[in-house]
C-alpha cells in the first residue's frame, strides 16, 4: 500500500517486541489502512516489527520499551517526535503510556517543537485492565501505585479507548478516566472462516477434541481444566485435550496429567498456528480470570468452534450465556471441574449461528473518527 506524506502521521508506540494480543491490533491496524492518517510505528526490534515489515508498514525500531529503560525510551521518544512532528502520538500497555505521557506533556508544557506551536495529541488504548486488578500487578499496594500513576497520566491525554465496554468501566472505576471511547478489537471473520476451513481436519471416528490456546500461567485456570477433562473423559470416551501455549506452569501441569493418568489423551505442543489447532479442535474452553477483548475467543467463534469461558471482563460482550461459566476465582475447584466438564459436554449441542463481529476495517475507519474528535474529549476531561 503506497503512503502518502501528505498526510498528518498517527506515532503509535508498542513498548514490547513479542507477538500478543496488542501486536496483532497493531498489525491489524497497519494491513486494513488508517483512513485520512499516515500510520508509523515504533516499537523495539522483534516479531511485531518483522511483521509490519512484511506488511509494507512504515516501522521505526528503536530504543524504546521496557527493556530500553524509563530514561532512554524517552529520549528515543521525544526525539522521534520532534524530528516526525506527528499529529498523533498513541501509546499502547502501561510502559509506553507513561512515556508517552511525559514526552508528549513536556513538550507541551515548552510549547515548542522545533519552532513552531505544532504539538501532538496524545491517545491510549487499553487492552489489560482487570475488575481486581492484582491479577496483573501481583500486590495490593503495586496496584494501588499503579492505579495513581494511570489517574495521573490520563489527565494529560487527549483521547483514552477502550478494546471493550468492560475495560471502560475498569478505566473509569479504577482510574477516575471521565470519557472512554469504546473501540474493540477487529477482526477478518472471513478470512479467519476460509483459513480454518482450508485446514479442517476430520477424525477417523466420532471424538470429542478440546482445545486451549493461551499463555501456561496461573491466571488462566488450565489446572481447572484438567480436572474438568478428566471427568469428561470419562462420560466420552476417546476425548482429547490439547492444551498450545507455553509458560512457566508446564512442568506443573504435566505433573497433574501424569497423577491423573491422563498421558495419553492431552498433548503439549507448544507455541502453535492458532487458526491450523482450530482446524483440528471442536470445543475451544478458555478459563481465564480475566480477559478484556480475547482474539482467542473472537477466532473461535468465527472460526463455528463451540466455546466455553468464563462470564468475566469482555467475554460477556462476545458469547452467549449458553457459552460461559461464572467466574472460578472464588469457586471450589471439585464443582468447578465438574461445572466445566458438564458445559463441554453440552456444548456439542448449542446451535450453529452466524458471528457478525466489528471488522479490522470498520475498527480503523472508528479510531481514525477518535482521533478526529479527540480534542474536544480533551477540553470535556478537563472540566
Amino acid at each position: 500500500m503506497a503512503v502518502s506524506h501528505s498526510l498528518p502521521v498517527a506515532l503509535h508506540c508498542v513498548p514490547v517486541p513479542g507477538f500478543g494480543g496488542v501486536a496483532r491490533h497493531i498489525s491489524d491496524i497497519a494491513e486494513a489502512g488508517l483512513p485520512g492518517y499516515r500510520l508509523v510505528v515504533l516499537c523495539p526490534p522483534g516479531a511485531l516489527s518483522a511483521r509490519l515489515k512484511e506488511l509494507g508498514a512504515e516501522v521505526l525500531e528503536a530504543n524504546f520499551g521496557t527493556d530500553a529503560g524509563l530514561m532512554v525510551s524517552l529520549r528515543t521518544l521525544t526525539s522521534i517526535i520532534e524530528n516526525l512532528q506527528p499529529a498523533i502520538v498513541h501509546s499502547h500497555l502501561a510502559y509506553a503510556d507513561v512515556v508517552a505521557a511525559i514526552a508528549v506533556n513536556r513538550l507541551k508544557a515548552r510549547r515548542v517543537l522545533h519552532r513552531s506551536t505544532h504539538l501532538p495529541q496524545l491517545f491510549t488504548t487499553e487492552h489489560g485492565i482487570a475488575g481486581d486488578d492484582t491479577v496483573y500487578h501481583g500486590s495490593s499496594w503495586r496496584s494501588r501505585l499503579m492505579q495513581t500513576v494511570h489517574r495521573a497520566r490520563l489527565w494529560g491525554t487527549d483521547g483514552a479507548l477502550a478494546v471493550s465496554q468492560s475495560t471502560a468501566d475498569q478505566m473509569r472505576r479504577q482510574w477516575g478516566a471521565r470519557k472512554v471511547g469504546v473501540l474493540t478489537n477487529g477482526i477478518d471473520l472471513l478470512g479467519i472462516t476460509q483459513a480454518v476451513a482450508s485446514q479442517r481436519v476430520v477424525p477417523d471416528s466420532h471424538q470429542l477434541r478440546v482445545l486451549s490456546l493461551s499463555r501456561l500461567a496461573p491466571e488462566k485456570g488450565l489446572d481447572v481444566l484438567i480436572d474438568a477433562f478428566s471427568l469428561l473423559q470419562q462420560q466420552v470416551p476417546g476425548a482429547s485435550l490439547e492444551i498450545a501455549g507455553e509458560g512457566e506452569l508446564l512442568p506443573q501441569l504435566q505433573q497433574q496429567i501424569k497423577k491423573l493418568g491422563l498421558e495419553e489423551s492431552v498433548s503439549f505442543p507448544g507455541f502453535v498456528d492458532s487458526l491450523a489447532a482450530m482446524g483440528r479442535s471442536d470445543v475451544l474452553v478458555q478459563l481465564s480470570v480475566w480477559e478484556n477483548c480475547s482474539y482467542t475467543l473472537l477466532d473461535a467463534k468465527a472460526a463455528g468452534l463451540k466455546v466455553i469461558a468464563t462470564a468475566v471482563g469482555g467475554n460477556p460482550e462476545i458469547l452467549s450465556g449458553a457459552e460461559m461459566v461464572p467466574s472460578l476465582r472464588q469457586m471450589n475447584r471439585h464443582i468447578a471441574a465438574a461445572l466445566v466438564a458438564k458445559k463441554v459436554r453440552e456444548a456439542q449441542d448449542l446451535p450453529n449461528t452466524t458471528f457478525e463481529w466489528t471488522t479490522t476495517e470498520q475498527m480503523t475507519s472508528r479510531l481514525a473518527d477518535y482521533y478526529g474528535e479527540g480534542q474536544d474529549v480533551y477540553h470535556r476531561n478537563k472540566r
